[in-house]
């Protein structure tokens, strides 16, 4: 669910939908909008106003507007009073409607902000929807390193000093981009997906020990940027521990759960001598390759399986 203290200004979705103003309340684009979800107004247009959120914008459409047409003026007005007397940030219509009359009488009584939008009501109330998911989604910022390599989203995490920026920085050098590094800032999408950035003040910088703080777009170009990604893996660097099992085969899918989604993790032990930077590319495309549905360690294990299974039946001969 959305943080309920976020919000976004009704100004910035005014500009983002290029929406017509047809009547203003006083400072109407600083009004916050906290609800996801928006309300189209059928019922309550009937007078049935139970469970209806105030905080949420209200959409008319062509529905509705055709509703309201049938109705005597008087009807219409008493419509429109009783809609227009609960504090909502807004009404907004679609297919470049034009708004009755006793619309804009009751917003003017009551003080109320009207809106107009030329798409169809399904394309607008779709797109403003993810819109404000996108603007009030859950958010955190975590520490580590984020990438795109070959078109996947790799989160690279691990304990301060274990080598993350040298990493990161060689596969810089391989063409990959770069994301965030130090910090991360993740927020889930309507889609249920995470999508990573960086903090807008260390955009673009990263820190390597013994170096100080570099300028990648000026040392490898702006084509070694990328401003947000989604994430697809996670890999957790490690320090060698030679009394620890490491996963040889990759039978086993192995999750990190972050802001309730679960995103394919692997941990990868770092000793000298190993190039990480080539592990993490493969297991950047081993994991899209499973995502296409191959899975290498089960399909050896499938034929290792047969292949017991034929020399049993032999043997039985």
């Amino acid at each position: 669910m959305p943080d309920q203290n976020k919000s976004v200004k009704l100004g910035e979705i005014i500009r983002e939908f290029n929406l017509e103003a047809l009547r203003t309340a006083p400072d109407y684009e600083n009004v916050p909008l906290r609800a996801l979800d928006i309300n189209r107004p059928g019922l309550p247009l009937t007078g049935f106003f139970e469970h209806f959120d105030t905080e949420r914008l209200l959409l008319i459409g062509l529905t509705e507007h055709a509703y309201l047409g049938d109705l005597a003026p008087e009807r219409r007005r008493e419509c429109f009073d009783k809609l227009l007397a609960y504090p909502v940030p807004a009404l907004i219509l679609t297919r470049g409607l034009d708004p009755y009359p006793e619309c804009l009488e009751m917003a003017e009584k009551h003080d109320r902000t009207v809106l107009r939008s030329t798409r169809q009501t399904s394309v607008f109330m779709s797109a403003l929807i993810s819109s404000l998911y996108n603007h009030l989604a859950p958010q955190i910022t975590q520490s580590g390193v984020m990438l795109e390599v070959y078109g996947e989203g790799v989160l690279i995490q691990g304990e301060s000093g274990v080598g993350k920026s040298e990493v990161a920085i060689e596969l810089l050098k391989r063409g990959h981009r770069l994301v965030a590094d130090d910090a991360v800032e993740i927020r889930e999408t309507s889609a249920h997906t995470l999508i990573a950035t960086a903090p807008e003040l260390i955009r673009g910088y990263m820190e390597l020990r013994g170096i100080g703080v570099i300028d990648i777009s000026r040392l490898l170009g702006m084509g070694a940027i990328k401003l947000n990604q989604e994430i697809d893996l996670v890999v957790n660097l490690e320090p060698w521990d030679d009394k620890a099992v490491y996963d040889r085969f990759g039978l086993e899918s192995h999750f990190t759960e972050i802001l309730g989604v679960n995103v394919p993790a692997a941990t990868i032990p770092v000793k000298p001598g190993r190039n990480l930077a080539s592990i993490v590319e493969v297991a950047a495309m081993n994991n899209r390759n499973r995502k296409m549905g191959h899975n290498a360690a089960q399909e050896l294990t499938d034929r290792m399986d047969k292949l017991f299974q034929a020399q049993i039946e032999g043997g039985d001969k």
